[in-house]
């Protein structure tokens, strides 16, 4: 696995789909989550970050931050009718506090061609681990 630039994917799960993002480090496998959220939707390449978003989420563990911070991106995605392609992210040591950037665009339909609407992360398969030293993996399934 090649973790010095992250990668980003999906996993299948019945009627919903799975995230997976994977890089050097925390923050980058949990932009590249918010990537593969973004490509549920559309095409992630197709969204030019052209306008930034502050996010800060909090949970008790770096699973659930990766909920929270999920969900706070698709919160974001409903309100301002914005599609989301790259991401800056500070985690706090104790992996309970994140601060981020994201940046995106208004959705136009006929450009993205939205696929389905992402409802929320759920629990199901929520793990982030490091699979190898320098490693980092973050993963859920998101409801459709």
């Amino acid at each position: 696995m090649n973790a010095t630039r992250g990668h980003w994917e999906h996993f299948e799960h019945q009627a919903d789909i799975g995230v997976r993002g994977c890089g050097p480090d925390l923050e980058t496998a949990f932009a590249q989550a918010a990537v593969a959220l973004t490509a549920v939707i559309t095409d992630p390449q197709q969204v030019e970050p052209r306008q930034a978003v502050d996010i800060e989420v909090s949970a008790p563990d770096r699973e659930f931050l990766l909920v929270e911070w999920l969900d706070a991106l698709i919160y974001e995605m409903a309100v301002r009718q914005m599609l989301f392609s790259r991401f800056r992210l500070r985690i706090d040591p104790d992996h309970t506090h994140l601060q981020a950037c994201a940046w995106g665009e208004p959705v136009d339909r006929k450009r993205h061609q939205p696929a389905v609407e992402v409802k929320g992360a759920t629990l199901t398969e929520l793990r982030v681990w490091q699979p190898d030293p320098g490693v980092w993996c973050a993963q859920c399934v998101v409801d459709v």
